[in-house]
């Protein structure tokens, strides 16, 4: 038996038991010669015979006992792909790697997203086995730290086109001498003679043209076949039957000039070369989003340290750091303001144009710029975890992800070029057997014709490009989409769940009416209630506490506190049980407190979210908070309606409240009283009738639901929590970018149903006219070309979108 060990890295153990347990579990498997499972170190050790058991089986097991394996994910910088039968070749062949779980690659951004098993495979071999397919891969990091690699790229195709372009004008020369029609051109008799023009094509077939050879040859030995064997195949014959004739005449002794091809060959290498040279170009611009976010960030910072103002590159700047940050300057990084007082422009982030002011103890984000005073800022987040960099990170995710109507082009993509190949072949025969029967040059011209004009690469291109595209610009507008999946799916919304707090309103209620009981003295009654809710984070309870420290009143130290998830919060304050919270919080408690539901009432018909109040088991009063909606929600409300989508609010508010804030928003049905966890039970049952649902919260109570709706949207300013729950963050906290969003997605996908019409459509067209004969290949070369700069051009309007 040939075995083999690996070594796994386990999560969620808690205890010797569990590492037991694993143990036991995996030494049961069948081939499972020994396995040791070390609890300190969190790893399990494993000796199998692959014959009858696999790693992936052994992770299964794992998992299936109740714990988890490490997995990591590598972004690796692709070059040397021409079409998408090259990146679907590249994910086929590293997802048949043993240890890797998922492969996603993609032609548009020329990367590929691997996550493996480090017990199996290492980035090393991940690497190898690309370039062992015949392409080149780098580590993403490095390669934007090399700079930019495709700059360099365009630079050194720019040059092979230069020296493409010059050795073939005279064979394009000569070409246009041969047509009746252009017989009034003058043509050097130089350019006429064979072996000149087999001296310039050439160095463009062989030296210019040298990597579509390269290419062809890898792909066909790994058993599959690219835009390269088509150019290829085309180019050579085209060469090689001109270098036959030219061998031919001069056997003869050149009395009669033959008719040669060397221009068709030299001329269409030249317009692949344009054409993959403007496709570039135009890729370049659709990452356009990532540089201009990435332009927002600080290059220096002034720190001080010892006493001293040092300026230092960002990338220096470590959490702790105390940093001066002058009027007119950006904010370096996330940090928490120390010393001094000032308005902020946070305009990039929320979308809101007033500063904000910002004195000590507030919180401050990284690329926001400081208006008016001195700031000192302690470092909270850099780096990566700054909430710009975590933006960036999402963007980029997504224009590297696919969306799932991606798939069907990749399998055509796949199946394309052998079927052209042998629609060449079958051209070929049918025109040198049956149309004009025993000439190899009418025949040979139309099968390179159907070849060159058959590459997919705007196929490949179809989608990838406007995914980029749009996710980048719907960035632009505050809106994250977490990858192409979800960019797809918002399409389909039609119900529209909307939290309150936060969400519809603005987040920030303040106190407006308290009602005592007669008998009781004010001053005492909130001092006992601001007491217990000074240890909740509730905004309710921030915006009690808030109030009534306005009116003068010191509060003490509760001595214990309890937060009842959707009834309200129990404490000891100076010896006393104090209660505050709902109706249902006075009954757990046996408190009396009917007398007060009808002034209750009557506050909450206003629009006010009313508390009741009981100290020592007895009603003491009612404290009442509002919080105004925000004044884009009545208006974004309005516009998913004339999108014929259904709005529903829910809150954990009651049905009075919650009516009168959604009578003012526009919003005609309302789920009130609904606790946390009954959120996403609310989601699955709008999901069980068939309803596309989109979940609006803040991203952290309302994660449950988040996850379980068809896309769930975070309103926030992207905290790393807000961004793991949804599928959508809304950076600006507007509910008009909901219906933004929405149009986007609609934008997009309509964008590449166009791209993918026009790319199938183009091959169903051009494939039959150049089998006729009716296209010459220099002509279908321009035309191939043509197809795909045509579909980047069209994915790159997502990015002039002005209004949505």
């Amino acid at each position: 038996m040939s075995e083999k060990q690996i070594t796994m890295q386990i999560t969620g153990m808690t205890c010797a038991a569990c590492a037991n347990r694993i143990e036991k579990g995996l030494a049961r498997m069948e081939g499972v010669a020994d396995a040791t499972v070390n609890f300190a170190l969190e790893q399990a050790a494993v000796t199998y015979d692959p014959a009858k058991v696999d790693a992936a089986k052994l992770e299964e097991k794992v998992e299936a006992l109740g714990y988890g394996t490490v997995k990591q994910s590598v972004e690796l910088q692709i070059t040397g792909m021409t079409c998408a039968a090259c990146s679907a070749r590249i994910e086929k062949g590293l997802s048949r790697m043993p240890g890797v779980s998922q492969a996603n690659v993609n032609l548009a951004l020329e990367t590929a997203h691997v996550e493996y098993s480090p017990a199996e495979v290492s980035v090393g071999d991940v690497i190898q086995k690309v370039e062992k397919l015949g392409y080149g891969a780098v580590l993403k990091q490095e390669a934007q730290e090399s700079g930019d690699h495709r700059q360099k790229e365009i630079t050194k195709q720019k040059r092979k086109l230069v020296i493409s372009v010059l050795l073939s004008l005279p064979l394009l020369w000569s070409m246009v001498g041969h047509f009746s029609f252009t017989s009034f051109i003058w043509v050097p008799d130089l350019f006429m003679n064979p072996w000149f023009q087999l001296l310039l094509a050439t160095p463009v077939q062989f030296i210019i043209g040298r990597h579509f050879y390269t290419g062809a040859y890898k792909a066909l030995r790994s058993g599959s076949a690219n835009m390269d064997v088509l150019v290829a195949l085309g180019t050579s014959a085209a060469y090689f039957y001109s270098l036959y004739l030219t061998v031919e005449w001069n056997r003869t002794g050149g009395h009669h000039q033959p008719e040669m091809y060397y221009e068709t060959s030299a001329v269409l290498i030249t317009l692949i070369l344009l054409g993959k040279l403007f496709e570039a170009l135009a890729k370049g611009r659709s990452s356009e989003a990532i540089k201009t976010l990435m332009g927002l960030q600080a290059k220096t910072a002034l720190v001080i340290r010892d006493g001293q103002e040092i300026s230092i590159p960002i990338e220096q700047v470590m959490a702790g750091d105390i940093l001066l940050v002058k009027p007119g300057e950006k904010i370096p990084v996330d940090g928490d303001v120390v010393e001094g007082h000032s308005t902020v422009d946070e305009s990039m982030l929320t979308g809101e144009s007033i500063p904000v002011e910002k004195r000590t103890g507030d919180a401050v984000i990284g690329a926001t710029i400081n208006k008016s005073g001195a700031l000192k800022v302690k470092a909270t987040r850099v780096g990566r975890d700054t909430a710009l960099a975590q933006i960036i990170k999402v963007v980029e995710e997504a224009q590297g992800s696919k969306a799932p109507i991606q798939r069907v082009a990749d399998v055509i993509s796949g199946i394309f070029v052998p079927v052209v190949v042998g629609i060449a072949i079958v051209t070929f025969f049918i025109w040198y057997i049956w149309l004009v029967p025993g000439s190899f040059a009418d025949a040979l011209k139309c099968a390179i014709a159907v070849l060159v004009i058959a590459c997919p690469c705007a196929l490949g291109l179809a989608t990838p490009t406007s995914i980029m595209a749009g996710s980048g610009r719907a960035a632009e507008f505050g809106i994250l989409f977490k990858g192409g999946e979800h960019l797809e799916a918002t399409q389909q919304i039609n119900t529209v769940i909307l939290d309150k707090t936060g969400t519809i309103t603005k987040g920030k209620p303040e106190l407006t009416d308290v009602v005592v009981k007669s008998g009781t003295t004010e001053a005492r009654f909130l001092t006992l209630v601001g007491a217990a809710e000074r240890n909740s984070g509730h905004p309710l309870a921030e915006a009690i506490v808030a109030g009534i420290r306005e009116k003068g009143i010191e509060l003490p130290e509760a001595q214990e506190f309890t937060d009842i998830p959707g009834f309200g919060i129990r404490a000891v304050v100076e010896g006393s049980e104090v209660l505050v919270g709902t109706r249902r919080l006075m009954e757990k408690y046996k408190v009396d407190a009917v007398d007060a539901y009808s002034k209750m009432e009557e506050l909450e018909e206003a629009g006010r979210t009313a508390m009741l109040a009981a100290v020592d088991g007895t009603y003491q009063g009612i404290i009442a908070v509002a919080d105004a909606i925000k004044e884009t929600s009545k208006e974004a409300v309005s516009r998913l309606k004339a999108l014929g989508i259904e709005v529903i609010m829910i809150t954990g508010d009651n049905e009075r409240t919650a009516s009168a804030i959604a009578r003012e928003a526009g919003i005609d049905r309302v789920l009130a009283e609904v606790l946390p966890e009954g959120k996403a039970e609310e989601v699955k049952k709008y999901k069980q009738v068939g309803k596309k649902v989109a979940m609006v919260g803040d991203g952290i109570n309302d994660a449950p639901a988040l996850a379980t709706a068809d896309i769930g949207m975070a309103i926030g300013t992207g905290t790393d929590v807000a961004m793991e729950a949804a599928d959508v963050t809304l950076m600006r906290g507007d509910l008009n970018s909901i219906p933004d969003a929405i149009a986007m997605s609609k934008k997009t996908m309509r964008n590449i149903r166009q791209n993918l019409f026009w790319a199938l459509a183009y091959n169903v067209i051009g494939i039959p006219v150049a089998a006729a004969g009716l296209l010459e290949p220099w002509l279908a070369g321009a035309a191939m070309a043509l197809s795909s700069v045509s579909v980047v051009l069209n994915a790159l309007r997502l990015q002039r979108v002005k209004h949505l």
